[in-house]
């Protein structure tokens, strides 16, 4: 059927040559044919073959109308960015002024690719040149879709000025001017930001961002000229905080500009209208005059000004003041009970004190009582009026190490500052009038005015210096409903994703994440859809380690990298070798089971087999296929017997300790082994699945699996005592090797819960409340005086010291304790957790003890830790046996009498 449809073709093209129709003969029904012929080409399979005979047409007739068509629609089918054919076949109709088959055309090429900004303007332009309406959609679509387009944004923001509505207008003239700085246009951006300027001036945020895109890629000199156009507005209203910052920026951008000089101090004479030394500091600060350095004449100015009656100020040494009283050149400052008032004259007072405002959380501490301080920050629910407090003290940008500086201990107590830190975080990330500092990611800011979703991780997003947080900040965003995604913003930010692609000429983590990255954004919005010069086949094959390369698209709680990575995979025609080859480092069941249900099941097998055999290479996945695939019909059928799963797990714990003795790894290894016994040797009340098939085979199988287990110097003695409690439960007379005849003191020490609990509560105590206490003392006690005869002093020290010292050794031995499991008791030999009777063979008289650890030891009360010399030495003996040994140069000699499950 398709050689008819390629012969047909190639009939049409040399009738076509033949007859050299006019273009006056097509017509939109001739293209209905054409159209119809490319449609049967994609059923009948044959798209390459007739698009190659088109283009074989074109090389010798470049105008062929057939072939254009056929070709360009061919194109779009197969997916290729190569408009050539389209274009050039549209030019011939609109040459001719054919504008239905233009329009025509346009919407063929839109029905296969939505968003082909080709076809797209060509039907605005006709669309907007036969005055329809349906041209400024279809601009809009544009606009959205192509982030360079800036004049089309101005045609829109003018468009809808025109027709009143200046929320839209607004909306796009902002496009135009951001996608004007990009494209470093300045002659349309003046023009754009005095249009701004008149409509929205008191966005000032807006402008701010402007000004500095255009100092950072344009030019410093010219942001600073549009700034000048931006003032008047402010000063004109008496905005005189924002006026000044305006021409701070001004002048920072060139110091010698007398107009912003003189400007800033008619600024500064405005604000302090009511002062009646604002002119004497303006002139003694020099901030007219050229040869005095602005900023340092600026900063004498707000010194001196701020330097009034009732101010607060701060001293290194003295603290907190509030000026009492300025007299001539002089204050007097009152800095409390503590350090009393003092004088300073101006000029000194300028270098030597630190105006504070009246709400700095300084002056708080200094002029209210704790109580009432630490009643304010608890009835602040949600934490915002002790944020911003701290945020605007430090010059509105504060980290958290700060934060917790001044709330504890003087305010919050450690414990306390936990969850008020908590909350603080929450409300920080939900609160609008918070955001991040865009220069420093660990420092907060907070506004008056409401900070958008859009700045608030926009600023994020500029604030992180590493990639891979960066991805995740975006992928915020994306999934953040209320952020608007056809911001400038968001598109600055997909831009420098869609930048590592276009600039890619070696594969790394940051190009396969970039990928991805745009990848979701054509999935959730397939109007910013981005198709890289590359598919992901290429860049997979550049991969040099797959395993790694996953690892390294770590997720975190907004990014799914690793699941999008593991997902595009299986589009590639040897998926399947690519997931046998990752699953050991991905460990997904999900993987498993694509491939059993692919019909790969072998494959998965085998790999189960390798695992086991080779389980020094494959440990992750010998424990995930133990405690994941145990039930699944394909693990069952891959001939790894029961017994040699357990046995591999105990060598994979063996081999852990070994690496951790040689430093190799240790922390991966430590999570590893805690891993593998717990598997097999449970928890608490879970099942102990070594045990029970240990006692379910015969006698040799039973003896080789715990002399497995025994060999393991390093082991934990617990598991080991199970192990021999269970063999001793059903077979009594069982001799162990003759190393078991005393077992070893625990590497750990072995306590009970409830001891254990109560010991963990004596740390939280001490590292919260005692240890505090008393080092407020030591400070207390310090600024008394002379400290070689503060006896205050030196016994505050001494208390200090010997606490951290029994902190230490508390910490220590809480960092040995293992708990015993009282389900592990036995009554066959005196071990943790039995009461004994031994006939003391001497007096002839019973005694009775109940043997547990060194933190519940009583002797008072018959209760003995096994760690004891006495303890020690009955340890492991059985009923009817007759014990001798010398403890402190005495000869013992007892009978073990019985044994008992003591109640503990």
């Amino acid at each position: 059927m398709s050689e008819e449809l390629v012969k047909s073709v190639q009939e049409m093209l040399k009738e076509e040559t033949w007859t050299r129709a006019t273009i006056s003969n097509y017509t939109k029904e001739k293209l209905v044919e054409l159209a119809a012929i490319v449609e049967k080409a994609g059923s009948e399979g044959c798209i390459d073959e007739i698009k190659a005979i088109c283009d074989e047409q074109l090389n010798h007739t470049k105008d062929s109308i057939i072939a254009l068509y056929i070709s360009g629609m061919l194109g779009l089918k197969q997916g290729t960015l190569d408009n050539s054919a389209l274009e050039g076949l549209v030019d011939i109709f609109q040459k001719n002024h054919k504008e239905a088959v233009v329009v025509y055309i346009c919407e063929s090429i839109l029905a296969e690719n939505v968003n082909n900004k080709f076809a797209l303007r060509t039907l605005a332009n006709n669309y907007r040149a036969a005055n329809d309406e349906k041209a400024w959609e279809i601009y809009e679509k544009i606009v959205k879709i192509d982030f360079e387009e800036a004049e089309i944004a101005k045609i829109l923001g003018e468009h809808y000025e025109t027709e009143g509505n200046m929320e839209n207008a607004v909306s796009y003239y902002k496009k135009a001017l951001l996608r004007f700085v990009n494209a470093k246009n300045m002659t349309a951006v003046k023009e754009i930001w005095t249009k701004l300027t008149v409509l929205i001036p008191e966005e000032i945020d807006f402008f701010l961002l402007v000004q500095r895109k255009i100092e950072k890629s344009i030019s410093a000199d010219k942001s600073a000229l549009l700034m000048h156009d931006l003032y008047p507005y402010y000063k004109d209203n008496g905005k005189w905080d924002t006026a000044i910052d305006i021409l701070k920026i001004i002048l920072a951008i060139d110091p010698k500009d007398m107009w912003a000089r003189n400007e800033i101090a008619s600024c500064f004479q405005g604000k302090y209208a009511n002062h009646s030394n604002v002119e004497e500091y303006i002139r003694s600060s020099n901030l007219t005059q050229s040869f005095r350095n602005v900023f340092e004449a600026i900063n004498d100015f707000e010194k001196h000004i701020a330097f009034d009656a009732k101010n607060f100020v701060y001293h290194r040494s003295w603290g907190v003041g509030i000026i009492t009283k300025v007299e001539n050149d002089t204050l007097t400052i009152n800095f409390g009970k503590k350090n009393g008032v003092h004088e300073m004259a101006l000029k000194m007072a300028v270098s030597a004190l630190t105006p504070l405002a009246k709400d700095h959380i300084w002056v708080l501490k200094a002029t209210k009582s704790k109580d009432v301080l630490v009643k304010m920050f608890k009835d602040d629910k949600d934490k915002s009026w002790a944020l911003k407090t701290i945020i605007r003290s430090f010059g509105n940008s504060c980290d958290f190490k700060r934060i917790k500086a001044e709330l504890v201990p003087s305010i919050l107590t450690p414990g306390e500052w936990t969850s008020w830190n908590s909350a603080a975080k929450k409300t920080l990330e939900s609160d609008p009038s918070f955001g991040v500092n865009p220069n420093n990611i660990n420092e907060y800011i907070v506004r008056d005015k409401k900070i958008s979703p859009e700045e608030k991780l926009s600023n994020e997003f500029k604030a992180q210096k590493q990639f891979m947080p960066r991805v995740n900040v975006f992928m915020k965003y994306l999934n953040t409903e209320e952020a608007d995604k056809d911001s400038e913003l968001f598109t600055d930010m997909y831009n420098y994703f869609k930048g590592f692609l276009k600039a890619f000429n070696q594969v790394n983590e940051q190009v396969v994440a970039s990928y991805l990255v745009v990848q979701k954004v054509n999935s959730i919005l397939p109007a910013l859809a981005y198709t890289p010069s590359f598919t992901f086949a290429q860049l997979y094959s550049e991969i040099e380690d797959p395993r790694t390369m996953y690892l390294s698209l770590k997720d975190s709680k907004n990014t799914s990298l690793q699941a999008d990575f593991l997902n595009t995979i299986k589009i590639l025609p040897d998926w399947v070798d690519q997931y046998i080859t990752l699953f050991p480092t991905v460990l997904e069941a999900r993987m498993l089971k694509d491939l059993v249900d692919s019909g790969n099941k072998e494959k998965v097998q085998k790999l189960v087999v390798k695992a086991f055999e080779n389980f020094r290479d494959y440990r992750e996945a010998v424990l995930f296929f133990f405690e994941n695939c145990q039930e699944e019909e394909w693990f069952k059928e891959a001939g790894v017997s029961f017994q040699k799963q357990l046995i591999t797990i105990v060598n994979i714990i063996a081999q852990t300790y070994k690496e951790i003795e040689n430093h190799v790894d240790s922390t991966e290894n430590k999570k590893i082994g805690k891993n593998a016994k717990k598997l097999i040797f449970g928890e608490k009340d879970e099942k102990n699945v070594y045990a029970d098939f240990m006692l379910s085979s015969d006698m040799d199988t039973m003896t080789h699996l715990y002399t497995l287990v025994d060999d393991i110097v390093e082991l934990e003695p617990v598991y080991k005592q199970t192990l021999r409690n269970r063999i001793l439960e059903k077979y009594s007379d069982y001799k162990f090797r003759a190393k078991e005849e005393k077992s070893s003191q625990p590497a750990g020490m072995l306590v009970t819960k409830a001891k254990l609990d109560e010991k963990q509560a004596l740390e939280k105590t001490m590292t919260t409340e005692t240890i505090p206490a008393i080092a407020k003392e030591v400070a207390d006690a310090k600024e008394k005086g002379d400290l070689k005869e503060n006896a205050e002093y030196i016994a505050a020290r001494e208390a200090q010291h010997k606490l951290n010292n029994d902190l230490k050794r508390l910490q220590g031995e809480l960092s040995r304790a293992v708990v015993f499991d009282p389900t592990t008791a036995t009554t066959s030999m005196i071990s943790f957790g039995t009461e004994v009777v031994l006939t003391n063979n001497e007096t002839k008289k019973d005694e009775k003890y109940i043997i547990l650890g060194p933190w519940e030891s009583d002797p008072d009360a018959g209760i003995i830790s096994y760690m004891s010399p006495f303890g020690n030495a009955i340890l492991d003996a059985k009923a009817g046996e007759t014990l001798e040994f010398t403890i402190n140069e005495h000869k013992n000699n007892y009978t073990v009498k019985s044994i008992s499950i003591a109640k503990i």
